[in-house]
Parts: C-alpha cells; structure tokens; sequence
C-alpha cells in the first residue's frame, strides 16, 4: 500500500531543496518510494496538510535515564550546583523510572524525533530501547574525577553497563569520556583502547561553564571548590595553560565522529583547532540551548560556528534541565534568541547535520527516495513565519 502526502512547503534538507506542489509517495513503514508533480495526482488519494513538511529530527544529545527527575532540579543554578542537586535527587522506585523513560520517548516520537544520541550512566532505558520505536546512538559515559586510584575500578564500572546493551539496526553504542573536567589521563587512555577497529561516533560534555576552561587552566575556580566540597582529591590535577577542549582532542581520534556537546564557551579557536586536529568533517558541534538557558541562563553564539563553516547539530538534553524533548521547541528557541539565523539552516542542524554526527545519514534526515527519514507536520505557520504557536508533529 502506497501513502501519498503534500503540504503548503516540503522543505526536504537535501541540498536545501524546498518544494511547492510535489507529491511524497511512501509505502505504510514510511520509505520514502517517489517525490512527484501534484498534477499528476487525484486530490482524493493525497493527504493535504497544512503546514511544512520536514523530515523527523535527530536529538543528538539526550539523557533519557534521567526523565523521572522532571521539574525536580531548580532553573538558574549554574551547572555546579545543578550537578549536585541530580546526584541528591535521583533516586527514585524502579516502576517510576522506567515509566517516565516510556513516557519521554514517546513524547519524543509525538514531536517528531526519529533518532536519539543518549546518555547512560546505567542500564536503565536498555529495555526500552530494545523495542525499536526510535533509533538510539547510546554513548556509555566514562567518568572519573581524576581520582587515579579508582579509574581502573571506574572503567569496569562503565564497562559493565557498556556490555549490557544488545546492538541490532537500531541500537549503537559507544564507550565515551564524560567531560575534559572530568576524565584523568589514565582514564582517557583507557577509552583510547576501545573501539580500535571500528568506527563510532564519541560524544563529550564540552565547555558548558566558564569554570571548565578555568579549570584546565590553572587549576583554580569553581569547579576546583566543587572538587573540595565533594572531598575529591586534587593533588593529580595539573594546569594545561589551555582552554580545557585541548586537554581532550589529544585523546580523540579522527578515525571516529567526535560530538561535541554545549559548547557555550567555545571560542573559534577552539574550533579551529578541533577541525584541524580531527579533520573537519569527523567534528560536530551539538547545541542544546534550552537546556543551557535552564541550567546557565546562557546560549552559545552560534556565529562562531557560522564562521568557521562547522557543523551544528541539536538536542535537548534530558527533562531534567529541559521543559519538553522537543527538537523543534529548540529550533524556535534558536531562531528567538538569535534571529539572524534562517529556518533552513537551523532545519538542517536539527536534522542531517545530527544524522550525520550519529552515522544515521544514510537512513535519515532528509526526504530523498529510498531513505526512510519520518515525515513531520510544523503547523500553525502565520505569515510564513514560525511563531510561539507553531508546532511539530509526526505523520509517518
């Protein structure tokens, strides 16, 4: 059985083609069969929507094991404290936590995402993920505070989770250092010995606070107060004298896709200095910008990444420091903030840019025969403009 579907715009984020009066000819899983003229269709058998079609987005960075903690965490804190409050806070019954996973994924299908970068520190949405309803890049978080004496026991700790997930078509997964504040040399070293013979996709916590780079730097800082309170041992600290992405890109691989994630404090010499150490196109630059108003009050400025031509892509981080898992409320907090964006190019960060990042591009995020990427309806479109009304949902 065929299914036909047109809108007022298609916009497919190939090549940045938008269409106006085309068919899209799919069969009942939603792989996309034709893209044709509307001429050569009868109006009965085509399904008229009001609005944009776009493909399904790709949230590059989720942490869905973190879902049953919405609205437990205060708005504003700075990341430190909020750190803190996830660790006081995250206990909760087994039933919870796995019902508020299977509620936020299907929020997330509900608001058009096909696939999902996520986070684990556990084997917690492991069950949920071996249904199939999304695509899931899962990236096993290796962290260990530079305590040298616990890395060992540290990274068998992770590893155990890592081993636990069953990978099939739909389910990836990777072993990744959590953040360059975060991981010792050893630690880094043994994340270097995995994944020798593949390729993947490595995602890190980057720049997200000004005390990280402050950090690296000169060992001083917040973040060196949070290590004292938390009675972590600093003497294995040393000062790098360089913004903290440095002290990681000596441990990454161009062999892989590296994602990094936040990026609030990135300068463009950084990210020079990422696309010239890994090669530009293994580089993607994941914002998550409604996560870093609610946790910072602060937005990258994006036209860093304009102007060194990088790649950007999109998530939402977890409904701990989020409203909603919605790609497209990400899109429009972007386009509000800093409006000399366009729709397109933010489309194509929520959608191909992250497809790419996850090594999903061959499959989805964009509207091109034979791919099967989910169709997704933005209605509520005034004056040819999104505004605050506008919202996103999934067709097929």
């Amino acid at each position: 059985m065929h299914l036909k579907f047109t809108a007022d715009k298609i916009y497919t984020a190939s090549q940045n083609k938008v269409l106006q009066n085309k068919v899209i000819i799919t069969n009942k899983e939603g792989k996309i069969l034709a893209i044709d003229d509307s001429i050569n269709h009868a109006p009965e058998e085509v399904q008229q929507l009001q609005g944009w079609l776009v493909p399904g987005f790709v949230n590059a960075h989720c942490h869905l094991e973190l879902s049953h903690m919405k609205s437990k965490v205060n708005t504003g804190t700075g990341l430190l404290q909020f750190i803190e409050e996830v660790i006081t806070t995250r206990a909760a019954t087994e039933d919870f936590i796995q019902e508020s996973i299977a509620n936020a994924e299907q929020e997330m299908i509900n608001n058009g995402i096909v696939a999902v970068g996520d986070i684990s520190n556990t084997t917690d949405t492991f069950a949920q993920k071996q249904k199939g309803n999304l695509y899931y890049y899962t990236f096993v978080e290796f962290f260990d505070m530079f305590q040298k004496d616990r890395t060992q026991a540290t990274y068998n700790q992770y590893k155990a989770v890592y081993d636990a997930m069953q990978t099939n078509s739909k389910n990836q997964i990777a072993c990744v250092p959590h953040a360059p504040y975060s991981v010792s040399k050893k630690l880094f070293e043994l994340l270097q010995q995995e994944h020798q013979n593949e390729i993947k996709t490595i995602s890190i916590h980057n720049q997200e606070t000004p005390s990280e780079n402050e950090f690296l730097q000169h060992n001083t800082g917040a973040l060196l107060s949070f290590y004292n309170k938390m009675n972590l041992n600093t003497d294995n600290l040393l000062p790098t004298n360089q913004n903290s992405i440095y002290y990681a890109l000596q441990y990454l691989s161009p062999k892989h896709r590296n994602l990094f994630v936040h990026n609030t404090q990135t300068s463009e010499t950084d990210i020079v200095a990422a696309h010239q150490t890994l090669g530009k196109n293994q580089v993607f630059w994941c914002t998550c910008p409604n996560a870093n108003l609610y946790i910072e009050n602060s937005l990258p400025n994006y036209q860093k990444f304009i102007n060194t031509n990088a790649t950007v892509c999109i998530g939402t981080d977890s409904l701990t420091s989020n409203w909603q898992l919605s790609i497209f409320e990400e899109m429009k907090t972007i386009l509000k903030y800093q409006s000399y964006l366009d729709f397109e190019t933010v489309l194509n960060w929520a959608t191909i840019n992250g497809a790419k990042a996850l090594g999903l591009d061959n499959e989805i995020g964009t509207i091109d025969i034979n791919k099967t990427p989910t169709l997704v309806l933005i209605d509520n479109i005034e004056n040819n403009q999104i505004t605050k009304h506008s919202t996103s949902k999934k067709i097929i």
